[in-house]
């Protein structure tokens, strides 16, 4: 009896010590680059995610920017990561995954609700894992000042010509200088430029997946009109637009100097706090003919470290990242990044709302040069930055440029391979 009651008495008491450890709250880390949005993520995003799970605490550690990389790399390496990861899109996250330092995520309740398109940066090339939860993209389209529209009597263009008729008439008034743009850093040229306006011309996806497969090069015609398109660009730039930087072209838009700003959302915070007057935005006009196409850019994603201690609890997180509540939450904090879920998702902002209205008449697409086709060298994105800054310059023909780049790209790699 006495041994009967010794052995309960052990027994009770070996729960007692391991019950308050199940009950204690279990601690996620989430790496990121986005050290700007740590205050969203301490303010908002943190507590509500909190609210709704409270045995599970959440910490936002950013590195800056241009360390994470690296950094993230020597701590996976050393076991000594976060739960969870900011995933940059494409090769820079496909590696991790390669490496096993990243789960996958198919099964991750709320997947269903992102397309092709929004997994594709975090996917393996042949589309069967996944890696990374989709957070957000940028889209790209033209921002204009809307008290300068109504003074001069003008309307959003919808077309390609009507594009340059209105470029023109700004240009006569004489008022403001028509486009906000400069070739200085060389980026602007590609990414606002050439890859802006380049997916009405080469039918979004299906040109972008036809030049990886090697069915289409840049030597042909619907990759060599967008880089006309842009040579005719340089006369509305205003004068020296060839010394003008990046934050000089922000500071031309915002002070009320330039009508019309060639745009990533991501400026749209940036000139809600520095702009006095009434914003609005248009898709990249249309080629005659043609239908309408965004550049809806895959921007940054969420996934499970592979090596995880607390993979319930890391699980639970990202299935919230995956749905509507987040998703809400998310473009709100952040006016400029959109969700990428398919659900509707009401944002307050005017102008975010009038960039994500575009998907509705709009199909969706990605920069051309970030998957597979920038892995070697040349590099493919830098030269096309190279490329669109020397078109509208005019130290190269539009001809010239694309075959040049074909010829890089042409140097080491070989589709299918």
């Amino acid at each position: 009896m006495k041994t009967a009651f010794a052995s309960m008495l052990m027994a009770s008491t070996i729960i007692a010590g391991v019950a308050p450890a199940m009950a204690e709250d279990v601690s996620l880390t989430i790496e990121s680059w986005r050290n700007d949005d740590l205050q969203v993520w301490q303010e908002k995003i943190i507590p509500a995610f909190e609210k709704a799970h409270p045995d599970i605490k959440v910490t936002f550690q950013p590195a800056a920017p241009t360390e994470y990389n690296a950094a993230l790399n020597a701590k996976l390496a050393a076991g000594s990561a976060g739960d969870l990861i900011t995933c940059r899109p494409f090769d820079a996250s496909l590696e991790l995954y390669k490496k096993g330092y990243l789960a996958p995520v198919d099964d991750v309740k709320g997947m269903e609700n992102f397309s092709d398109v929004a997994k594709a940066a975090w996917q393996t090339d042949d589309a069967k894992t996944t890696f990374c939860v989709p957070m957000a993209s940028v889209i790209h389209g033209f921002i204009y000042n809307a008290d300068a529209f109504k003074e001069l009597g003008v309307e959003p263009p919808k077309t390609e010509q009507e594009f340059f008729d209105l470029l023109q008439k700004i240009k006569d008034d004489g008022t403001y200088i028509p486009l906000a743009m400069g070739t200085k850093d060389q980026w602007e040229a590609a990414t606002m430029g050439y890859q802006n306006i380049g997916p009405d011309y080469w039918d979004g996806e299906k040109g972008r997946k036809a030049l990886i497969a090697g069915e289409e090069k840049l030597t042909d015609p619907d990759w060599v009109k967008p880089f006309e398109t842009l040579a005719k660009w340089a006369p509305y730039m205003g004068d020296g637009y060839q010394a003008q930087a990046y934050p000089d072209s922000q500071n031309l838009f915002t002070l009320g100097r330039a009508a019309i700003y060639p745009a990533g959302s991501w400026d749209i915070s940036v000139f809600n706090a520095q702009a006095d007057f009434k914003m609005g935005a248009f898709p990249p006009p249309v080629p005659e003919g043609g239908k309408c196409f965004i550049s809806d850019q895959p921007d940054h994603a969420l996934a499970m470290n592979a090596k995880t201690a607390h993979p319930e609890a890391a699980r639970t997180f990202l299935e919230w990242v995956a749905s509507k509540d987040f998703a809400e939450l998310y473009g709100n904090a952040l006016p400029g990044f959109f969700p990428l879920t398919n659900e509707k998702v009401e944002l307050s902002d005017p102008l975010a709302k009038t960039f994500l209205s575009w998907r509705d008449s709009c199909e969706p697409t990605m920069r051309s040069t970030y998957q597979i086709l920038s892995r070697g060298t040349p590099n493919l994105e830098n030269e096309t930055w190279t490329a669109a800054a020397n078109v509208i310059n005019g130290t190269v023909t539009p001809e010239e440029a694309a075959a040049s780049l074909q010829k890089g790209l042409d140097s080491w790699y070989k589709p299918g391979k």
